[in-house]
């Protein structure tokens, strides 16, 4: 039987929600162990003068404790 712990990141791109979601991923890999997989919790996009200037997720990442 495995234990796993949920942890919530946030991440921003200028290029879009894809690549906001694979910073995070990136960056929870380089700090947590046995990452399993992710929930996109929520997504928003900032926007200036009009236009979209910025792209945010908010995921649920989950990980196996070992």
């Amino acid at each position: 039987m495995s234990i796993a712990r949920v942890t919530e990141l946030s991440a921003a791109s200028s290029k879009g929600f894809e690549d906001a979601i694979e910073k995070a991923i990136k960056r929870a890999n380089e700090t947590l162990d046995n990452v399993e997989g992710a929930w996109v919790q929520d997504m928003k996009v900032v926007c200036k003068n009009g236009k979209i200037d910025e792209y945010r997720v908010n995921l649920k990442v989950t990980f196996v404790l070992r």
